[in-house]
């Protein structure tokens, strides 16, 4: 399981920098979350791959079982999918409002505009 996972972290990688380097916004902002969920998935899998109890103390124990597994990879990876959350929503409205406004969403177009029109 952890080469498949190992597999696809690299998939998600190489996925996520071909679309940035593409010359459209949405395909950068695509590959931007791409990449955000290689890099949840790299966090996923470094935190271990283990089929354990989950990290609870029941009632009269002081500390959790052996083999639990470690909460700190599922926090981190909870987080960043709140913020990645919120992020995709910014970029859909940016994505949005650079097509509305110049009517094409080629980075060269929008680099073009942004100096005034000369290069």
């Amino acid at each position: 399981m952890f080469i498949v996972l190992s597999l696809t972290v690299g998939v998600l990688f190489a996925t996520g920098v071909y679309l940035i380097l593409r010359r459209s916004v949405a395909r950068l902002v695509f590959g931007l979350i791409v990449l955000g969920h290689g890099a949840n998935l790299l966090i996923f899998t470094a935190g271990g791959l283990r089929a354990a109890s989950p990290p609870l103390v029941g009632a009269g124990m002081e500390a959790p079982p052996s083999g639990h597994a470690d909460p700190v990879p599922q926090a981190l990876i909870l987080t960043a999918i709140v913020i990645g959350f919120a992020v995709v929503a910014f970029a859909a409205v940016l994505v949005k409002r650079v097509y509305a406004t110049l009517g094409s969403d080629d980075l060269d177009a929008v680099h073009y505009d942004a100096v005034g029109g000369s290069q």
